[in-house]
């Protein structure tokens, strides 16, 4: 017999067949679909955590933002809408002291005043100084008499300068009003609302948002039922936050000179819920 001319290492390859592929196949199926068994519980709780803490932390800041903005509000300004889904709040840029004694130069409330006396200088700081078109507001109760959406306390600044020959320094605010203020502050206080932002509201709407509404029209309400806001008398509307399922407006004022406005927001997203309250203390003293 003729012996074999092929290599010894050739004769000695060999390969894979059919069925072991298949088999190996197989078996790296079953191996992987274990492992993506054990590996999504973890998984989907990492991002369901990164969810929770995304709306979480959307829900916190949004919160904050509204408390130093609620803070500044007038006193006696705050009303809550009867479905509580919406707030309204007249915000200030400064108070201070009137001159109230027997001089020209002292606020007249027999009258309508057309100018007095403020203790102090105007402030330099932008964001607070007085301004013509900005608001005079005195002893604001938020009762009849002395309600501030009423008008019965307000006078549309016209001019502002320093008081010539004051020592120590005293400004003086020239003002339009039609009818006298009708209660003296016992502490001779004022406050200043800007006429950039006249009333500002915060409201949970249907749409699942949270926005922020700035009337420049008039100092009047702007929250009506459902989250709405007044048509026309809004300039700016910012959207404050998305995913919100719930939100809710408590206002207690039951002591005079203090108020306790209680926030509660719930946000959703892909299936994950977090609700956040939070309360915010308001200095009602007039």
């Amino acid at each position: 017999m003729r012996p074999s001319t092929l290599p010894q290492a050739s004769r000695s390859q060999q390969g894979f067949t059919l069925v072991e592929l298949i088999m190996v196949i197989v078996i790296m199926g079953v191996i992987g679909g274990m492992v993506s068994v054990f590996m999504r519980s973890p998984i989907d709780a990492y991002f369901s955590t990164a969810r929770r803490a995304s709306l979480a932390d959307e829900a916190d800041g949004t919160l904050r933002r509204m408390s130093r903005d609620i803070r500044k509000s007038l006193p006696n300004s705050i009303v809550v809408a009867a479905d509580a889904k919406c707030v309204d709040f007249i915000p200030t840029k400064y108070g201070g002291r009137y001159r109230a004694d027997n001089t020209p130069a002292a606020l007249d409330f027999n009258i309508p005043d057309t100018s007095f006396n403020m203790l102090g200088s105007n402030p330099t700081d932008a964001d607070q100084t007085i301004k013509p078109g900005d608001f005079v507001v005195v002893y604001n109760q938020g009762i009849p008499g002395s309600d501030v959406y009423a008008g019965d306390n307000t006078a549309l600044i016209s001019a502002v300068s320093a008081a010539v020959g004051a020592n120590p320094p005293e400004t003086t605010i020239d003002i339009t009003q039609t009818n006298p203020f009708l209660l003296a502050s016992p502490a001779n206080r004022f406050h200043v609302v800007p006429g950039s932002e006249r009333v500002v509201s915060y409201a949970c709407t249907s749409q699942g948002t949270l926005v922020r509404a700035v009337n420049t029209a008039s100092i009047a309400k702007n929250c009506q039922s459902g989250g709405a806001v007044t048509a026309g008398a809004t300039v700016a509307v910012n959207v404050l936050a998305k995913n919100v399922g719930a939100c809710s407006f408590v206002y207690d004022s039951s002591a005079q000179r203090d108020g306790l406005l209680r926030l509660t927001m719930q946000m959703t997203d892909s299936g994950e819920t977090v609700t956040l309250q939070h309360q915010i203390h308001v200095d009602n003293t007039p």
